[in-house]
């Protein structure tokens, strides 16, 4: 089960760049368009009708199971290491968060005051780091896979939580693309284990969203931030009245 899903997944992402939506998928197929989703979400389709969907992005078999045991050895994290020395250099940490949101080299030198010399060594360290393939022509191929994140306390998120987060919460939060929800509650262990899967799953439709925007125009897209957070904690000021 676990390979096909695999095999699902390379073929899925293989659509959203030839822009190929679930309605063609569903002519190409005579199906309607809610039975191809629910064929792709589940995992479940017949080798006839995997080699059909493949004959759409131009593909045999053969290119899928390649595709899928590629996505297989991408990484989900950095090394320590390999942190540390993209958060100590704020221009290759700029270039790196660039790329894994889908800039291009083009993109690079029109968003940012870049050099094509500057960009273009930092994009090798970023290869030599292996969070990317530097190809020919400046391409760039992300080595990471869709579940990547950043190290749970590690030298980004650190980063991050030193010298972003007064800023980013700098906002009333008022404006249409904004939302800020604090809410607070009695949980159980089993409960608070519960609301964290229920955050890893938003972070994959986060994740999830963001490759199905990949192919729109870098004009039509903002930098978005979402920041979802859990932990045991009271208001400090209360502890002075807890019962000793």
């Amino acid at each position: 089960m676990t390979q096909s899903i695999d095999l699902i997944d390379a073929l899925k992402r293989e659509l959203r760049t030839h822009r190929i939506s679930y309605s063609v998928v569903a002519k190409h197929l005579d199906l309607s368009e809610a039975s191809v989703k629910r064929m792709l979400a589940g995992g479940h389709l017949t080798l006839q009708r995997l080699e059909k969907i493949c004959a759409l992005v131009h593909w045999d078999l053969s290119d899928l199971n390649r595709a899928a045991l590629d996505q297989q050895s991408r990484l989900d994290h950095l090394t320590p290491e390999q942190e540390q020395e993209i958060a100590s250099d704020l221009l290759l940490l700029l270039v790196a968060v660039s790329v894994i949101n889908g800039f291009s080299y083009e993109d690079l030198l029109q968003h940012y005051c870049l050099s094509d010399t500057d960009c273009i060594r930092k994009l090798a360290r970023l290869d030599a780091l292996k969070l990317i393939d530097l190809l020919p022509g400046n391409r760039i191929k992300l080595r990471i896979s869709p579940n990547f994140r950043w190290r749970a306390d590690g030298p980004i998120q650190r980063f991050f939580l030193d010298k972003v987060v007064d800023e980013f919460f700098n906002s009333r939060f008022d404006q249409s693309s904004e939302k800020l929800l604090v809410i607070n509650g009695l949980l159980s262990d089993a409960s608070n284990i519960e609301m964290q899967k229920k955050m890893d799953r938003w972070l994959s439709e986060f994740n999830e969203t963001a490759r199905q925007d990949a192919g729109m125009d870098m004009k039509d897209k903002s930098g978005t931030t979402l920041v979802v957070a859990l932990r045991r904690w009271r208001f400090p000021l209360f502890d002075k009245l807890l019962r000793k």
